[in-house]
């Protein structure tokens, strides 16, 4: 064998490894941020029984298993409508503003989205696998944000909302919203 061609093997191994090393890091990024299997397998070219092992090593206990939630219905109720319209805003905002990969954009929005949570002491109603399912709703034109016509925020909604008379849950809420007494709740003054 030549100089050149293992200098060549050489590289391609180191490059390898390396990316193995980064695909490992993201993928316990994911599981620290509470991310399903689903999730893990779709975001990293890391084997399943790979998965498994740091999933058992990082979290303690073995993946939920099931199904993810394919509904778009969870994002459009009220309370669940407030929290994912401000994790998207966030995700939109950062995606146009930061130079990194949308998993990155996803953790980074996700992060600020507790953390807005938490300064308003509310309970976070969004997981990290329902934000990365609603990017992916987006992305796949199955949801999509429609300004308020009254207070002009943006909403998340269904792609065929008609935006001349759509009101968000905030300035329209359904009758019993904000009655809830659970510790966390969204509440009407």
């Amino acid at each position: 064998m030549s100089a050149t061609t293992a200098s060549a093997n050489a590289s391609t191994s180191a490059k390898s490894v390396l990316n193995e090393s980064r695909q490992i890091e993201r993928a316990a990024m994911l599981i620290e941020m509470g991310a399903r299997m689903q999730v893990l397998e779709s975001e990293t070219s890391l084997s399943y029984e790979r998965l498994i092992r740091l999933y058992k090593e990082i979290a303690g206990k073995s993946p939920s298993k099931g199904q993810l939630p394919f509904s778009t219905d969870w994002f459009l109720t009220w309370q669940e409508n407030i929290h994912s319209s401000l994790f998207l805003n966030i995700y939109e905002y950062l995606s146009k503003g930061v130079d990194a990969d949308a998993i990155e954009v996803l953790t980074k929005a996700y992060r600020l989205y507790n953390e807005q949570v938490q300064a308003l002491e509310l309970e976070p109603l969004l997981s990290f696998t329902r934000a990365w399912r609603l990017v992916k709703f987006v992305d796949a034109q199955m949801l999509t944000r429609t300004q308020c016509s009254k207070c002009t925020g943006m909403f998340v909604s269904e792609m065929y909302e008609n935006a001349k008379h759509y009101e968000c849950g905030l300035c329209n809420p359904p009758a019993r919203a904000g009655k809830s007494k659970a510790a966390g709740s969204l509440a009407l003054h």
